[in-house]
């Protein structure tokens, strides 16, 4: 195992683990080495936190979970500054944000207000208490899991929330014999959790990232990736289009995805991978389209389809 590169180790110790989601674990990876967050939305029980952890063990962050309720405080988040009398002084004492890879579970269970506390950290990777700015590690990565809407008790995201994430990847239900691999390996771990060991040194790590962002990217890709933006802007279908941060965001994703495959230059193809994971947060339809069902997904397969793929 030794002799195989960074990616393949973590390739391998994910998908012994995370069984029937490959394509849910190379978005999640794309956007941690893109330096973005991600959106994880399925219905309950497709091991969206499990993948979470995983993800963590096998990069050997520090892990630390919120559980979204309709009760939860900013506060319960970022921490608080308490009085020490016999000192006169102030004390921070902080909150489950300050750690590597923070998991935000069912975040759409609770108000927006709450939602809003995680804004700050998620684009500039630290939080205000009480006016003085507290720094978060350089590779805090935000996973935050959701169901989907229509189900009792959720709140939607605003699009300021969901515009913080690089990403939002759809969890369904794994084919016939992934699942029938999650039960054999449940009956013989005999109802345990799943362990992953730790497969990359911090260093390995560090250099994943930058590898991802030093991808090179010739100029009509960029073109590409600005006019796939532009053209979800002139769909009669869609109210508000992509923003330029989602052209940020999805130039970033792509060379991520490059850099997981090995590549070294970036392509059309690695833009199209992650055009729909990037794009189908930032979409907002019209009312009629919805009537109609259409779907961004749908609107994002025309989009690439209509943008010419530059030679």
């Amino acid at each position: 195992m030794q002799g195989h590169s960074p990616i393949d180790r973590l390739a391998v110790a994910l998908k012994t683990t995370v069984l029937g989601q490959d394509a849910v674990l190379a978005d999640l990876l794309t956007a941690f080495l893109a330096r973005g967050h991600a959106l994880l939305e399925g219905v309950p029980g497709v091991a969206k936190t499990l993948t979470a952890r995983c993800l963590a063990a096998a990069l050997g962050l520090e892990f630390s979970r919120i559980q979204f309720t309709p009760d939860l405080m900013p506060s319960d988040i970022l921490g608080t500054n308490v009085f020490r009398p016999a000192e006169g002084t102030f004390r921070l004492v902080k909150g489950p944000i300050f750690t590597e890879l923070l998991v935000a579970d069912e975040i759409n269970r609770t108000p927006p207000k709450t939602q809003a506390a995680l804004l700050e950290a998620m684009e500039e990777r630290q939080v205000t208490l009480d006016g003085q700015p507290h720094r978060l590690p350089p590779h805090f990565f935000v996973v935050a899991t959701q169901n989907p809407l229509e189900l009792e008790g959720t709140y939607p995201l605003p699009e300021a929330q969901l515009d913080r994430f690089m990403m939002r990847i759809r969890v369904g239900y794994p084919a016939m014999e992934a699942e029938r691999a999650m039960v054999g390996a449940f009956h013989e771990r005999s109802g345990a959790a799943p362990k992953v060991d730790r497969v990359l040194s911090a260093e390995e790590m560090a250099a994943l990232q930058t590898r991802a962002a030093s991808v090179r990217c010739d100029g009509s890709i960029m073109d590409y990736v600005v006019k796939v933006i532009r053209e979800t802007r002139d769909n009669p279908r869609v109210r508000l289009g992509a923003s330029p941060r989602s052209a940020q965001a999805l130039l970033a994703a792509a060379k991520a995805r490059a850099a997981l495959s090995g590549a070294e230059f970036l392509t059309p193809d690695e833009v199209k991978a992650v055009a729909p994971s990037v794009l189908n947060h930032r979409l907002l339809l019209k009312a009629e389209a919805e009537v109609e069902g259409v779907t961004t997904d749908e609107v994002i397969r025309q989009t690439l389809d209509r943008v010419p793929v530059p030679r």
